[in-house]
C-alpha cells in the first residue's frame, strides 16, 4: 500500500464525528464524489455528507476489507457497520462496498466512487420497505 492509501485507510476506519473537519487531510479541496445517494463536487459537500451520517444514524464506521492499486488509483472493498436509531436499533447493521480512488500528486483523493446495491444492503433491510424489495427480488428470480 502506497503511503496515501494507508493514511486513507487510516483515516477512515477512525472517523468519527469531530474528524468530519479534518476530511481534508486525505481530500482535495476539489473533489468529485459519487454513491447511489449522492454526487457532489467539494470537499465541504463531502463534509456535509458525511456529517449527516452520524445524524442519521448510530455508530456508523467503516472496516477496509481489500485493497488494489495501480499507480496513483485503487479500489478499497469495505463494510460499512452501523445501527438504525429507531428500528431495530439493537441490531447491527452491515453494508458492503467497494471505493475506486484517484490521488492527487500531493497523495489527496480528488476522485471518490462508491459502488454498492442500495437494493439489497440497506433497502431490504428496512421494515416495510424490506418486505416490497424481498417480494419484488423474488418475483424477478422466478
Amino acid at each position: 500500500m502506497t503511503p496515501a492509501i494507508t493514511r486513507f485507510v487510516h483515516f477512515f476506519e477512525g472517523l468519527e464525528p469531530a474528524s468530519v473537519a479534518r476530511l481534508g487531510e486525505v481530500y482535495a479541496s476539489k473533489v468529485y464524489f459519487k454513491d447511489p445517494f449522492n454526487e457532489v463536487h467539494t470537499l465541504a459537500q463531502v463534509q456535509q455528507i458525511f456529517s449527516h451520517m452520524y445524524v442519521a444514524l448510530d455508530r456508523p464506521r467503516f472496516v477496509v476489507t481489500g485493497q488494489v492499486s495501480e499507480g496513483s488509483e485503487c479500489f478499497l472493498t469495505w463494510n460499512f457497520e452501523f445501527y438504525f436509531r429507531k428500528q431495530q436499533p439493537a441490531v447491527l447493521q452491515t453494508v458492503r462496498g467497494s471505493s475506486h480512488l484517484k490521488f492527487t500528486e500531493a497523495g489527496l483523493v480528488d476522485y471518490h466512487r462508491d459502488y454498492w446495491d442500495a437494493a439489497e444492503e440497506l433497502y431490504e433491510k428496512l421494515p416495510l420497505l424490506g418486505s416490497l424489495m424481498r417480494w419484488l427480488r423474488k418475483r424477478v428470480n422466478s
